[in-house]
């Protein structure tokens, strides 16, 4: 990469221009690599707004020193959240205990249904959630989530008139940084600090992961257009956080759109597998892969790393690994995980946890019900899936029997967590299933399959572009088999 391809060139004709960019960079493109030499183009000052703590350490080292980087987080927090350090971390609690000190204390009637006191605070709290996340300068009737069985234009404006005095009156608990009722997280102050309408002081801006940027966040960064030069970068086909409120902001944003699509990460074989996933998805790159780099798909016996589509996959895969006398890391670690299943086991055996998260718990019945039907306990649901599939025992044994990863022989992982990361053979974990039948039969009578979905598409892509030598389908092999709905050139 000493010597800048044709479309990376193109990219610092064009900043060096002063043009606003949109940059669809795929997998292994040299994504944060472009960055520098844009950077490095120029004597401005620029800021560069990452996804997370480990890609803007990464991204410090690389870049100039004309250049800041930090998460978008960071960023908010130092003019504004540490003012409320105080309420952050504090212990979890039920919704309904929330919305009781909110004073949510009788059922409602809405239709024939009645409401009662648990769901109300729900839907209170997912209220200011769907705020936060949004671009929105007040809370409206528009943030009240949807409620099954509560339907038609009528019912829904009854729901909304229940629950907005109640999601007003958390808002304005949120914006004391002493103390108050509604647990306080990282997302609370990112609003109250873009609802400051801020200027970020710079002459360029970088803002990186631009397809899993949520409305809030998109709305701080498109207003420094007045002022700073702005540079978006990311993979459209690899958005892939939609459910926690992220949306692919490149797309649409006002800019010159180039694209970064030779891959240096892997060879030729690997990006056809690449193109195959992408032709399911609306994505406008395909890629190509580096001649020199002999990537190969077939089977790998002791691959570098399992990803799998879920916790509850990737778990199993632990202990199918251990089992087989490996020496496994799970990605991210498992000192979170093991600390939950101490509390997991002390809940179940119907004692207390001392666990500052689930203090509040009085038994795994509650938690359980958190998990799978509060908004603010969805984190959760995965590790009390883990639980009651395996139970806290095996967990615990299981953690305890974890290696670092540089001491490891195999590393699993979710595609989730493995985004941003490669490894030298990567097998694909079997918790990927194909798509259902259709009531269609084929000429031989047998029932023709559902397109493969959009996001499972995008998750597949990010899973197989992994790899840098080798690549096990393993659970994704039926796309062997799948015809494809458009050309996967």
């Amino acid at each position: 990469m000493q010597t800048p391809t044709d479309e990376q060139t193109h990219a610092i004709d064009a900043f060096r221009d002063g043009h606003h960019l949109v940059l669809q960079a795929g997998a292994g493109t040299g994504k944060t690599s472009t960055l520098g030499l844009l950077a490095a183009s120029t004597g401005r000052h620029g800021r560069y707004l990452a996804f997370n703590k480990d890609i803007a350490r990464d991204a410090a080292v690389r870049f100039p020193h004309s250049v800041l980087c930090k998460t978008a987080h960071a960023t908010a927090y130092a003019a504004l959240g540490h003012r409320y350090a105080r309420r952050l971390n504090c212990p979890r609690q039920p919704a309904w205990r929330i919305g009781h000190a909110l004073g949510i204390s009788s059922p409602v009637r809405i239709g024939n249904h009645e409401i009662g006191p648990r769901t109300l605070s729900h839907a209170v709290l997912r209220t200011v959630t769907r705020f936060c996340q949004s671009a929105d300068r007040d809370l409206t009737p528009h943030h009240v989530p949807s409620l099954r069985r509560i339907e038609g234009p009528d019912e829904r404006s009854q729901l909304a008139d229940e629950v907005m005095p109640f999601a007003q009156r958390a808002w304005a608990d949120l914006q004391n940084p002493e103390q108050g009722v509604v647990r306080f997280e990282h997302d609370h102050y990112l609003k109250m600090w873009a609802l400051t309408e801020p200027k970020i002081e710079a002459d360029f801006l970088f803002l990186d992961e631009a397809q899993d940027t949520n409305p809030v966040l998109e709305q701080v960064f498109a207003a420094q257009r007045g002022h700073a030069q702005l540079v978006m970068v990311g993979d459209s086909a690899q958005a892939i956080y939609g459910w926690r409120g992220a949306r692919d902001v490149m797309t649409g944003f006002d800019a010159t759109h180039l694209t970064l699509t030779r891959s240096f990460r892997f060879g030729p074989l690997l990006a056809e597998e690449a193109n195959r996933w992408l032709a399911f998805t609306d994505a406008p790159i395909r890629l190509t892969g580096t001649e020199t780099i002999p990537t190969k798909v077939g089977l790998v016996a002791c691959p570098d790393a399992v990803l799998c589509r879920t916790n509850i996959g990737a778990m199993t895969e632990v202990m199918r690994q251990l089992e087989a006398g490996r020496r496994v890391a799970l990605t991210r670690g498992g000192q979170t995980l093991n600390a939950l299943a101490l509390a997991a086991r002390d809940l179940k055996d119907g004692r207390h946890t001392s666990h500052p998260e689930l203090v509040l718990f009085a038994s795994w019945g509650e938690l359980q019900e958190y998990a799978e039907y509060d908004p603010a306990g969805r984190d959760l649901q995965p590790f009390v899936e883990l639980v009651d599939t395996h139970g806290p025992e095996a967990i615990i044994a299981a953690v305890d029997a974890l290696t670092d990863e540089d001491d490891a022989e195999v590393t699993v992982s979710t595609a989730h967590k493995a985004k941003g990361r490669e490894w030298p053979e990567v097998r694909i974990a079997d918790d990927f299933p194909p798509p259902p039948d259709s009531d269609q039969l084929d000429d031989s009578g047998r029932p023709i399959p559902e397109p493969v979905s959009d996001t499972d598409a995008r998750l597949a892509y990010v899973a197989v572009t992994r790899a840098r030598r080798r690549l096990d389908l393993g659970g994704l092999a039926w796309i062997e088999n799948q015809s494809a709905a458009v050309d996967a050139v």
